[in-house]
């Protein structure tokens, strides 16, 4: 039977583990001595579990201010002898990307390995880019696992086939391969992770490999094309490329896709009928052994099945040009480009390339589904209980009187840009707000612009757009939400927390001191739960040229985490029904989802469960009708008080 909650364990164990955790084993397996990240949804567990054993294993783990700088430090680990792995979400490869095309030339020396999570159908992401079209730009190597244990597996021959070439590899996860979980059989582990012995590499110089000068680049460009050449030798061995099936329906499919096709040929009892060629290496494509697959249907058609670009189906295209071989190739004119890969998708798709018809209606399963969603309430996302944005979205919103432009950014604060609150008219990019805003500043002039931007998002690529806006001059409010940890992502730590991945206390970089350092005319840092101090100190910072406020209190889920973890409680807020006029302020305007409204009673109510103590729906309520409820049955409606301000100064202190 598997077990939970480790990756750790007995070679040949069995244990239940995510895509992610699967992966982070493999690392651990390969023996690298060096792991480096930006947290970014898919990917952000792989790093999490391997931090929690790093100290164990002899792994050194950080968590990078961004992702540009995380494969930096891994580069340097790989040019050391030492064996390393990188991993992002797929958009944290555009921020590493001028490293990474570099690094594409010059090669590596220890194996290194790019996990970058792509996240088909956008479940937690601005876009939905294919990043094994970067690799096929870089030309780079790609695997492309379908399920937890093949990722455990090409994590392993990811680092062999790195050292073989010279070259980075990358391994694409999707998010239901990172975020799955399944019974993975674990290998062994080499003696100095067992021993946790931490390896220690040697920098040996080669201006020629390491200083990418133009005149060097022209000489590595045609090393570049001859190490992937080499690499696709390699492949057309790979375990993770096969053939299964001799029917005479061929069908080629990629990753993760080949578990959706095998639940969709049961389904429509065509298993005998089906040929199957199912690639794992995507980049570069095992040539001789695709071309073999297609002899076997010459003067017919075969279907390529992948998710999102069509990567492999063009390449097979190409191939059947080039050798002339007489083939129909069909995929993205049955496959959809776009969303991710189900088994529904492949039925639908089969049914009208092979001309039958299934006998599962999904008109009525959609029909069915749209009438139960019809009687269920909307439960839009919404930022938690006692979340510190929501009292800062309210001031700046309050502050502006109508006349403000937010941009906004990438984080769990995005939420800002929904109803009630509505604080973020522009999200494009991590660290774009103060980009954005510089330029709105500069063109146009009839509101003041407010630049919203997180703690962690502020480190990543917060400070170089500061720096912009302090050296040109932009009349606008930079806001940061100082929650003090990365939180969208799981909690990872960051510059602003004083503590590295493995949770070792290091330096406390104080965002307001940076940015007075940088610059910025006017800087003040207020209590994220208290209303009016924030409004003052926003009213102040639209009389200046570049401001910058920090609006600081620890993430709601984080301190209460930890106040359990003491024994500590939290007040709760209740509505006074004598004094509530069912105004709705407190949910049209702030919106905790603590608060609900009693239509029959006409008050708004709180539930004492979900409200976790920040007050916020006190301070906007405009007839003093919500109140704390003391412990010995008493009211505190004054929720200004010294004491509160003392509690709220408490749990800034907490980390």
């Amino acid at each position: 039977m598997a077990r939970i909650g480790t990756i750790l364990g007995e070679p040949g164990e069995r244990l239940l583990l995510m895509g992610n955790e699967a992966i982070a084993r493999g690392v651990l397996e390969a023996d690298a001595a060096v792991a480096s990240t930006y947290p970014g949804t898919p990917s952000s567990e792989i790093l999490m579990v391997l931090s929690e054993v790093a100290p164990k294993v002899g792994l050194y783990a950080e968590y990078s201010t961004n992702e540009k700088v995380a494969f930096e430090v891994a580069l340097a680990a790989s040019w050391n002898g030492l064996r390393s792995v990188v991993t992002m979400k797929h958009v944290g490869l555009n921020v590493a990307a001028d490293s990474f095309m570099s690094a594409a030339y010059q090669g590596t020396k220890g194996g290194m390995v790019v996990v970058t999570a792509d996240d088909p159908s956008m479940w937690s992401s601005q876009n939905e880019q294919d990043n094994r079209m970067y690799a096929m730009f870089a030309n780079v190597p790609v695997l492309d696992p379908m399920d937890p244990q093949e990722a455990l597996e090409m994590t392993k021959y990811a680092f062999q086939l790195s050292e073989e070439v010279g070259s980075l590899v990358m391994l694409r996860p999707t998010t239901r391969v990172s975020h799955t979980r399944a019974d993975v059989k674990i290998g062994d582990l080499p003696e100095n992770k067992k021993n946790a012995v931490r390896l220690w590499g040697h920098f040996e110089k080669n201006p020629e490999k390491y200083v990418v000068l133009p005149a060097r680049a022209r000489k590595m460009h045609p090393k570049v094309l001859e190490r992937i050449e080499k690499a696709r030798e390699i492949l057309e061995n790979a375990p993770f490329n096969w053939e299964e099936g001799s029917g005479e329906i061929g069908i080629i499919v990629s990753g993760i896709s080949y578990v959706y096709l095998k639940e969709a040929i049961h389904k429509l009892g065509i298993e005998d009928r089906v040929s199957i060629l199912k690639i794992g290496t995507p980049f570069p494509l095992p040539l001789k052994k695709v071309e073999n697959f297609l002899r076997k249907f010459e003067g017919g058609k075969v279907l390529v099945i992948e998710e999102l670009e069509p990567v492999v189906e063009n390449q097979v295209k190409v191939l059947v040009y080039d050798k002339g071989i007489n083939v129909e190739i069909h995929g993205k004119d049955y496959i959809p480009r776009i969303y991710e890969m189900t088994t529904r998708r492949i039925i639908e798709a089969l049914e009208k390339y092979l001309g039958m018809k299934h006998d599962v209606d999904f008109a009525a399963i959609d029909e069915h589904f749209k009438k139960v969603s019809e009687k269920l309430p909307p439960r839009p996302p919404t930022l938690c209980p006692a979340c510190p944005h929501r009292n800062t979205f309210y001031a700046i919103k309050k502050n502006a009187k109508g006349k403000g432009i937010y941009t906004g950014d990438i984080g769990c604060y995005s939420l800002g840009a929904l109803k009630p609150l509505e604080t973020m008219d522009t999200i494009v990019a991590m660290g774009a707000s103060i980009g954005l805003g510089t330029g709105m500043a500069h063109a146009q002039k009839d509101k003041r612009v407010y630049a919203i931007i997180g703690d962690s998002t502020f480190f990543h690529t917060g400070l170089s757009a500061l720096a912009n806006a302090v050296y040109n001059k932009a009349p606008m409010t930079i806001v940061v939400l100082d929650n003090r940890i990365t939180a969208m992502t799981g909690h990872q730590p960051d510059p602003s927390t004083g503590l590295t991945a493995t949770m070792e206390p290091t330096k406390f970089l104080d965002i307001a001191e940076i940015a007075k350092a940088m610059g910025a005319d006017y800087v003040a840092v207020a209590d994220s739960y208290d209303i009016p101090e924030l409004l003052k100190v926003l009213e102040e910072a639209d009389k200046h040229t570049v401001s910058v406020v920090v609006s600081r209190q620890p993430c709601s889920l984080l301190r209460t985490r930890i106040q359990r973890k003491k024994g500590e409680s939290w007040p709760i807020y209740q509505v006074d029904p004598e004094k509530c006029t069912g105004c709705k302020v407190c949910i049209n305007a702030h919106g905790c989802p603590a608060i609900s409204f009693d239509k029959e009673k006409n008050v708004a109510v709180i539930d004492e469960v979900m409200c976790w103590g920040c007050s916020g729906c006190a301070q906007v309520c405009p007839f003093d009708a919500i109140y704390e409820k003391l412990p010995d049955g008493g009211r505190k409606y004054d929720v200004l008080d010294e004491e509160n301000k003392r509690r709220w100064q408490q749990w800034n202190s907490m980390l």
